[in-house]
């Protein structure tokens, strides 16, 4: 018998945590017109950073600021050392799966294959419905939720945020009112690198951390960007969600075996029937 309630509440929780990594994903796509394929790696750095730090008996809680942080750093560096030299979007695809590459063969190289546990954010559990949840995996719904609010407070009510969205809209056109489009871009790629990082160290606590573990979040998130429509954070969100759905209940209800079988299939669909997607390529106001 499929349990109902497991799965919505699975659904919650790892839809919300999909949306944090879809969003950067997006983020940059739609301002910067640039897809970045390192996002999966920025996932396994922020995992990671947490893992050492909670390791050298600071506590999680020190490692998720670490891992927002060097979620950032990572990011500001990619851009600045190799992305901003070219206007390619090829050449940027190539660049960022060569970083992705590269950071997943540097954490095979230094801490093995075997999946490493980060420490819970929370421990302890609680009966909702007759099913029983960890107190983390409720949290990380709602972080994850003070994640996304953050972005939509800054990007629709702060100067910087406007700023981000005019770029987003004409590039050229912000660049002509006095907005420096590069620092925006950087900033919107240091952004996403925070979310990525933070989404790495909760998925890390959800399901461990390892060497590979980008792979999937990043396949996901395209399927939650391409159904939600490239560039659209708004319709990344309910695309999360519809993504998040189909993957708990593919592997609860049919197969463990199909994780992220469900995604692909809904990529090529969408690019056959609806390739806007549900929004389009947009940022939101």
């Amino acid at each position: 018998m499929v349990d109902i309630v497991g799965i919505v509440a699975n659904t919650l929780i790892l839809g919300s945590l999909y949306a944090l990594i879809a969003i950067g994903f997006t983020l940059v796509f739609g301002v910067a017109g640039q897809a970045n394929l390192a996002h999966g790696g920025t996932i396994t750095v922020g995992a990671f950073t947490a893992w050492f730090v909670a390791g050298m008996g600071y506590g999680v809680w020190i490692g998720l600021v670490a891992a927002t942080v060097m979620g950032a750093l990572f990011h500001v560096v990619l851009h600045s050392v190799f992305v901003k030299h070219t206007d390619d979007p090829v050449n940027v695809l190539i660049i960022t799966l060569l970083a992705w590459l590269v950071i997943e063969y540097s954490f095979r190289a230094a801490v093995g294959t075997d999946p490493r546990s980060v420490p819970s954010m929370l421990a302890g559990s609680t009966s909702i419905g007759g099913v029983s949840f960890l107190y983390n995996n409720l949290l990380i719904f709602v972080i994850s939720w003070l994640f996304i609010i953050g972005l939509f407070v800054f990007i629709n009510y702060t100067k910087v945020g406007q700023a981000i969205i005019a770029t987003g809209q004409n590039e050229k056109g912000a660049a002509l009112v006095g907005i420096n489009t590069n620092q925006i871009t950087l900033l919107v790629w240091a952004v996403a690198g925070l979310l990525a990082g933070s989404a790495g160290v909760m998925y890390g606590t959800f399901r461990a951390a390892s060497y590979d573990m980008g792979m999937m979040p990043l396949v996901l998130a395209f399927a939650i960007v391409i159904l939600g429509g490239i560039g659209s954070i708004r319709g990344s969100l309910i695309a999360a969600y519809v993504i998040g759905f189909l993957e708990v209940f593919t592997t609860t209800a049919i197969s463990p075996r199909l994780s992220g079988m469900t995604a692909l299939i809904v990529i090529i669909l969408v690019l056959l029937y609806k390739p806007t997607g549900l929004y389009g390529r947009e940022l939101p106001h």
